[in-house]
């Protein structure tokens, strides 16, 4: 086991506060000769490796302490996804592959707006997190199969939380305005009239509870 990285192999840089963890973590990945690997326990440390070397993938935790007997800094309450934006930032050819126990949507797209790559799981098996790396470094995406279904969830239309089902008219209506499409659009594609149409519109819009065509569409998911 080793924080100093070989002179070959893929660059891994370990961002890990857990002592126990960090240590199983290095040693294992250090047992593959593919992979040459670094353990730091903290935000600071993390950007000064950058200084000293440059690495190909880092496996970045969330929640991390802060650096003991350096003083105070800005550094000091930097936690895993404000340590992964100020890599990206330096070197945005870096890929941020996050290891953590949390799957709450918040952090979740915090991490994925911060520059990470992929979002993996502690739980998650070795060889899952082997295939991770290898993935991440290739461009890809990884992620545990419950953080992967959060995700897709959040770009599918939500279903109606108030007042009465839309009708299937009422429906075509709906889909055709997230389309972007007029009034005037709508009828010639649905063989209506324009009064017709804004008098199906609002329908919606008592149905829905909404003012307007913006908060239809974020009621129902589909922001454009």
């Amino acid at each position: 086991m080793s924080d100093t990285p070989r002179a070959s192999g893929l660059r891994i840089l370990i961002v890990e506060d857990h002592d126990d963890f960090r240590h199983r973590l290095s040693a294992l990945l250090s047992s593959y000769p593919e992979f040459s690997v670094r353990a730091v326990s903290d935000a600071q440390s993390a950007l000064r490796a950058f200084e000293v070397g440059m690495h190909e993938v880092v496996i970045m935790d969330i929640n991390l302490q802060p650096a003991t007997g350096q003083g105070s800094s800005s550094f000091e309450s930097m936690n895993g996804i404000a340590c992964t934006r100020a890599i990206k930032q330096k070197h945005p050819e870096v890929q941020v592959l996050i290891c953590t126990v949390h799957e709450d949507e918040e952090r979740i797209f915090e991490a994925l707006k911060a520059g990470a790559s992929g979002y993996i799981l502690k739980r998650a098996p070795l060889p899952e997190l082997i295939e991770a790396i290898r993935q991440v470094h290739r461009g890809e995406s990884p992620m545990t199969g419950t953080i992967a279904r959060k995700v897709v969830s959040s770009f599918q239309a939500k279903p109606l939380q108030c007042g009465e089902k839309l009708t299937t008219q009422e429906q075509k209506v709906l889909d055709l305005l997230a389309e972007g499409l007029k009034a005037r659009e709508i009828a010639e594609k649905l063989f209506i009239s324009i009064t017709t149409v804004r008098s199906h519109v609002r329908g919606i819009y008592e149905k829905l509870q909404v003012q307007n065509r913006v908060e239809m569409l974020k009621k129902t998911g589909r922001v454009r």
